[in-house]
């Protein structure tokens, strides 16, 4: 039974950081094409920041080496705060320059 609820909770982070760095267009091309953009130049940062704390994490455990999964889920979980404060910036940002 916790191999399945584990399962499920690694998908449902996945679809919410899909979620998190959806980017509505004007039609479905345009949203998948901004949404692909949008993890395509986040990933390596989003990456990068979960190698750095994954490395933390292991040299506090003694070297002890973290589970594939558990790696996955910090990427998501990094992924969705990016996704949150990237389009926090993006949406209040647009349209407040001056004329």
């Amino acid at each position: 039974m916790a191999k399945i609820e584990g399962k499920v909770s690694l998908y449902l982070s996945g679809f919410i950081y899909l979620l998190f760095n959806l980017r509505i267009a004007a039609d479905n091309a345009e949203t998948i094409k901004a949404t692909l953009w949008q993890i395509a130049t986040t990933a390596p940062y989003v990456a990068g920041l979960t190698y750095v704390i994954i490395a933390l994490l292991q040299y506090m455990a003694s070297g002890e080496k973290l589970p594939w999964d558990r790696r996955l889920r910090l990427f998501f979980a990094v992924g969705i705060l990016s996704g949150l404060f990237l389009a926090i910036y993006e949406y209040a940002g647009t349209g407040t320059g001056s004329k």
